[in-house]
């Protein structure tokens, strides 16, 4: 995966490509407007993880189990509603078109995410969290646009400078978090982050410039896209790691600064502590993924899949054993190393195992999958931290990762295409 900026790279490129016909003149500017779009909202929506058990824990919840169930269903709850209209998006962005969709995702979550610094209850922030996710999707919008508007030959380079954005803002997103509360207050964070994402809004506004729209008859060609499907086996295995990982990556995240407060002893810096756990892993994937994308082109997409879900449910079970934050940091560093690849090769096998023509709305699917993984992550979490115990959290997670690693081993064995 590059890390070149678009900017850079299209100096580098011809003002002419005559096999570029077909396409959007105008997806060079429109993905370097996504790319800092993305990387905005993903930071907003992110820096929130290491103070949200303390602003819930403002908000009225006092016991321990309250505190961290509640901040599960709080973070949860965008995920949930996301997963619920991401289909309905889809189709509308198909027929009116996917600017339309940033625009209203991008100034959707700027009001929501300042509401967010001016609630007086734990069930308004929940509500607002739902509001966000109704709203949103401004990268996985992002990410449709850019597919869809770059030429095929360029596609890889730019979707991966997209992706660089988008895992940059989850790495910045909670070391902001960490660092902001305690110099400016929570609620002012807040509001900042919704400023942030109002400057995304008006960037897209202003700059994407969208020529080619699908329309109704090209919405009605995809409505049978899971029927045009030859053989389901192995997109309903990619569906299902998908959501896998982000189960995985999302239950251990709002119990994280609660894990953090027992291991610390200078409690003023838990919030600045959990951030770079949170980051390490983002990190880690940052690092690995574009060496695990080469790799998986030489070894096998499934290989790499069935690879990096064992390593990451063997890098769970020390987690739910150490004594220092450094300690986390470093395991949860490693374990973003070995996810790094996970979602290209899941995104390569689908469409390696579909027709062309519907690859687009199959994605689709992998992305609600992905939402549910985002929603039940955090809660279950959350639920399983604050009635079981958080060590119970690392080693179920790494038992789901375990049987994820089997299963698609299993389905392997069958001599798919990769």
């Amino acid at each position: 995966m590059s890390g070149a900026s678009p900017t850079a790279e299209t100096a580098s490129q011809p003002s002419e490509h005559p096999q570029e016909a077909g396409y959007d003149r105008h997806w060079r500017r429109n993905l370097a407007v996504c790319f800092a779009g993305s990387f905005a909202t993903i930071v907003a929506m992110t820096l929130l993880l290491p103070f949200l058990p303390l602003y819930v824990e403002q908000l009225g919840a006092s016991s321990h189990a309250s505190i961290v169930q509640w901040s599960g269903i709080a973070y949860g709850a965008t995920f949930f509603a996301a997963a619920l209209v991401a289909p309905l998006w889809g189709r509308l962005g198909d027929r009116y078109g996917r600017k339309l969709m940033l625009v209203r995702a991008s100034l959707g979550m700027a009001v929501c995410m300042s509401l967010m610094g001016m609630v007086q209850s734990v069930e308004q922030l929940v509500l607002l969290r739902l509001l966000v996710g109704l709203a949103g999707g401004y990268a996985s919008g992002s990410t449709i646009l850019v597919a869809m508007q770059t030429p095929k030959e360029r596609s890889g380079w730019a979707l991966g400078v997209l992706s660089t954005g988008i895992m940059a803002g989850n790495l910045v997103g909670p070391l902001i978090g960490g660092l902001l509360p305690p110099l400016i207050g929570i609620r002012t964070t807040f509001m900042l982050s919704g400023g942030a994402i109002f400057v995304a809004f008006l960037a897209t506004a202003l700059f994407i410039r969208e020529e080619h729209r699908p329309g109704k008859a090209a919405h009605r060609k995809r409505s049978g896209a899971w029927a045009a499907i030859p053989d389901k086996r192995p997109v309903t295995a990619m569906l299902a790691t998908g959501m896998l990982l982000m189960f995985a990556n999302m239950s251990i995240e709002p119990i994280i600064t609660v894990y953090v407060a027992q291991l610390m002893e200078n409690q003023a810096q838990v919030t600045l502590m959990a951030g770079v756990v949170m980051s390490a892993a983002a990190l880690g994937s940052i690092v690995s993924s574009a060496w695990l994308g080469k790799l998986a082109d030489r070894a096998g997409h499934w290989n790499v899949v069935i690879g990096a879900l064992g390593a990451a449910a063997l890098l769970l079970v020390p987690q739910a054993f150490v004594t220092a934050g450094w300690q986390l940091v470093a395991l949860r560093f490693l374990m973003g190393l070995a996810l790094g690849g996970l979602l290209p090769s899941i995104t390569s096998i689908i469409r390696h195992n579909v027709p062309d023509g519907v690859g687009g709305n199959v994605l689709g699917y992998a992305i609600s999958a992905q939402y549910v993984g985002q929603v039940a992550g955090p809660v279950l979490g959350g639920f399983v931290g604050g009635h079981i115990g958080m060590q119970a959290v690392f080693l179920g997670t790494a038992v789901l990762l375990g049987a994820g690693a089997l299963w698609n081993w299993l389905i392997r064995r069958d001599d798919l295409p990769d």
